[in-house]
């Protein structure tokens, strides 16, 4: 093979890899979180409110206070954020008893713009 050849066939076999690669490593929906909050021994939802995770974000915020946790009531979240679009996530009364326990919980965002994603709400 000549070098004229070998130069052609490496830019077409890049042309093909680098868009497979793209579309591969955007999945249609999120497997888990990018990085879940580290647990300390100090976290406490009632005292300190929680952290938030969001798996494959990209402009996407949640914010669930400490009075959220205290009522325990059943809520609905937007997740929308900075992003062009939304999602949302209902945390139920199991969920706040759970974080008045100091326990993390995981929930699955509603499926917007062909994905969802994987959300951890833990103590702070």
């Amino acid at each position: 093979m000549n070098r004229k050849t070998f130069i052609q066939k490496s830019v077409g076999a890049l042309l093909i890899a680098v868009p497979a690669v793209s579309m591969l490593s955007c999945s249609s929906s999120d497997d888990g979180v990018d990085e879940p909050p580290k647990q300390n021994a100090n976290a406490d939802c009632l005292a300190n409110g929680t952290s938030i995770s969001i798996g494959s974000n990209h402009g996407h915020s949640l914010t669930v206070s400490k009075a959220d946790v205290n009522a325990g009531v059943a809520k609905t979240y937007s997740i929308q954020g900075t992003s062009g679009h939304g999602h949302t996530i209902n945390l139920t009364a199991a969920n706040f008893t759970s974080l008045k326990a100091n326990s993390s919980i995981s929930i699955t965002s509603t499926n917007d713009n062909d994905h969802t994603h994987a959300v951890q709400v833990s103590c702070a």
